[in-house]
C-alpha cells in the first residue's frame, strides 16, 4: 500500500504543478463582471480597512470601478447606475454591490494587481494537502482507491469549474474542512465533540461570506441535529443542535455586518431580481443539470452515500451517512428550483458530500467488516437518528 500512496502522491504533486502553471498565466481582467465587483470589494477592504464593508458607489472617488470596467470593454463603463453586479437600496439612497464581503477579503490579503493567481495557487495548494492527508491516512483498500481517485479529481476541479468565480476558490477550502470536521465528529467520540460541532457550525456559517448560496449547506445539518433532538429529547441533543446555531451565527456575522452597512438591516442583502426569486420548476434548467458535468457527480454522490448506508458497521458513519443525504437532498432541489444555472452551482454541496464521505472511508477502520453478518439486527434509521449526538 506504501508504493501505491506514494505513486498517487506524485499524480497529486503532478496535477498540482499543472495547476499552477495554468493559474500563472491568468489575467485578471476576463471580461466578467462578477470578478470586477469581488477586485473592488478588495481594494475597499484595502483602501479603507474593514470600513470597506461599505460597498457604496459614492465612495468611488479614485476610478477604480471605471478603470476595471473600460479594461473589459464595458459599454457604459461611466454610467453608476449600469454598473455590473450592483443595486439600488429600498430607500433609494445608494447604489451597493450586492455578493458578500469574503471572497473581497481573501483577495485584499494579496497586492493589488496580483490578486487571483496567488489566492488560487494557495487553494490549491491547500485542497492538494487534504488530498493527500486523506491519501496517506488510507488503512483499507477501498478507502485507499476512493482517496486516490477523488483526491485526484478535487484538485483538477479547482481549475474548472473553480475558475469560473472567484468565490468558489475559498468556497472548495472551506469544504473541505468542514468534510474532515464532520467526519471526526460522528466517527471519533470524546469530550471535545461540541467544541467540534461548534467549528463546524462556524465553518458553514462563513461559507456564506463567499458565496451567500452557501448558506443552504447547513440545511441538512440542522435537520439532523433538529430531528435528533425530537426524537432523543435530551440534554445532550439539545446542547448539539443550540451549539450548531450558535456558531453558524457567528460565522454569518460578516454578512450581517456587511447587510446593516449597506442595506440598513443585518438580515436583507443586496441581492435582487432573479437571485431572489421564488422557487419554481424549470425543465430548461433541469435539462442543462443532467447535461452538464456536475450531474455524474450527483450520482456518485448519491452512490456512495448509499453504500456508505448500507455495508457500515460503525454507528457514527451511519449517522453521517444520513446527514450527508439529507444535505444532498434539501440543496439539490434548492437548486432544482432556482430559476439560474450554472455549471459550478451545485459544486459546493457535492464537494462538502465527497470529502465528509471520504474522511468517514479513511478513519473508519473495516468499516464494512461484520455489517452483512449481523445486518438482520442492525439499527434502523430512525434508531440511529435518535442515539445522542453531543
Amino acid at each position: 500500500m506504501r508504493a501505491v500512496k506514494v505513486f498517487f502522491s506524485i499524480v497529486f504533486l503532478a496535477i498540482l504543478a499543472s495547476n499552477v502553471r495554468l493559474i500563472s498565466r491568468w489575467s485578471e481582467s476576463r471580461g466578467v463582471y462578477d470578478d470586477i465587483c469581488y477586485l473592488r470589494q478588495a481594494h475597499l477592504f484595502q483602501r479603507f480597512g474593514w470600513q470597506g464593508l461599505d460597498t457604496s458607489l459614492a465612495r468611488e472617488t479614485d476610478g477604480y470601478l471605471a478603470a476595471r470596467l473600460r479594461s473589459i470593454d464595458y459599454p457604459d463603463w461611466n454610467d453608476r447606475t449600469r454598473a455590473p453586479c450592483h443595486t439600488q437600496t429600498a430607500d433609494g439612497s445608494k447604489q451597493v454591490m450586492t455578493p458578500p464581503p469574503g471572497t473581497g477579503f481573501v483577495l485584499a490579503l494579496f497586492p493589488e494587481g496580483f490578486q487571483v493567481v496567488p489566492l488560487y495557487v494557495a487553494a490549491n495548494v491547500i485542497i492538494a494537502g487534504f488530498a493527500l492527508y486523506g491519501l496517506w491516512l488510507a488503512r483499507e483498500k477501498v478507502a485507499l482507491t476512493l482517496a486516490a481517485l477523488f483526491g485526484a479529481l478535487s484538485i483538477y476541479f479547482m481549475i474548472n469549474p473553480t475558475k469560473a468565480s472567484y468565490s468558489m476558490a475559498p468556497t472548495m477550502v472551506v469544504c473541505a474542512l468542514a468534510g474532515l470536521l464532520t467526519a471526526r465528529l460522528f466517527v471519533h467520540e470524546g469530550r471535545q465533540r461540541l467544541l467540534m460541532v461548534a467549528a463546524v457550525g462556524v465553518l458553514l456559517g462563513l461559507s456564506a461570506s463567499f458565496r451567500i448560496a452557501n448558506v443552504v449547506l447547513s440545511a441538512g445539518y440542522f435537520l439532523f441535529f433538529g430531528l435528533s433532538f425530537l426524537i432523543w429529547r435530551t440534554r445532550e441533543t439539545f446542547a448539539a443542535g443550540l451549539t450548531l446555531g450558535l456558531a453558524f451565527l457567528v460565522g454569518l456575522l460578516p454578512v450581517f455586518a456587511a447587510n446593516l452597512v449597506n442595506s440598513g438591516n443585518p438580515l436583507v442583502s443586496a441581492y435582487g431580481g432573479q437571485d431572489t426569486a421564488a422557487p419554481s420548476l424549470d425543465p430548461a434548467v433541469l435539462r442543462a443539470y443532467l447535461r452538464d458535468t456536475q450531474f455524474p457527480l450527483v450520482v456518485i454522490a448519491c452512490f456512495v452515500t448509499a453504500l456508505l448506508w448500507r455495508f457500515a458497521n460503525h454507528s457514527g458513519v451511519r449517522k453521517v451517512a444520513l446527514l450527508v443525504a439529507g444535505n444532498l437532498a434539501l440543496n439539490l432541489a434548492f437548486f432544482a428550483t432556482h430559476p439560474v444555472f450554472t455549471q459550478y452551482y451545485i459544486i459546493p454541496i457535492l464537494m462538502l458530500s465527497l470529502w465528509t464521505l471520504l474522511f468517514v472511508a479513511v478513519l473508519t477502520r473495516n468499516p464494512a467488516r461484520g455489517f452483512i453478518a449481523h445486518e438482520a439486527d442492525g439499527p434502523r434509521a430512525s434508531e440511529m437518528l435518535s442515539r445522542p449526538v453531543t
